[in-house]
């Protein structure tokens, strides 16, 4: 079965501009440009909150697309680390999310990695694995984990 082709994200050159252009597709509830900030690829990757592993464009699409049926999602990104290479960039942050609860709107976050390859369509994302996280995850540790997984 032959791939669908992407529709160019209207980003810039760099992996930050595709980070801004996804995170800015969730606010405004946008599924056709979040996909388009992701690679055409058959092995894309998106872990939610306590969810299961995503595979696939196809599926990534949908989950989004279920998610967004409850309304956008209003998430930024902060305290973001970046390692880059070449063509493949890694983001880690905290992502600070509004949620509405019966009594007005609420702060949540979650862990979030961000992994971005350089593709002949500009910088994609290749991986988004978000897990449940604190506020006190926007203050970063620089000490060894008590406990190795």
């Amino acid at each position: 079965m032959p791939k669908a082709k992407l529709q160019a994200a209207t980003v810039g050159g760099t992996a930050d501009d595709t980070e801004a252009a996804f995170y800015e597709a969730l606010q405004n509830g946008d599924i056709d440009k979040l996909v388009a900030c992701w690679a055409d690829e058959d092995d894309v990757v998106c872990i939610h909150p306590g969810g299961a592993r995503v595979v696939g464009i196809a599926a990534i699409r949908s989950s989004f697309e279920a998610m967004f049926a409850q309304g956008r999602i209003r998430a930024w990104p902060e305290n973001v680390r970046r390692i880059g290479a070449l063509a493949s960039a890694v983001h880690t942050l905290v992502e600070r999310i509004e949620v509405m609860a019966p009594d007005g709107p609420r702060e949540a976050f979650a862990v979030a990695t961000n992994v971005y390859h350089k593709t002949a369509q500009g910088w994609r994302m290749v991986a988004h694995h978000a897990s449940p996280g604190t506020g006190r995850d926007l203050q970063e540790s620089g000490g060894a984990p008590a406990l190795l997984h």
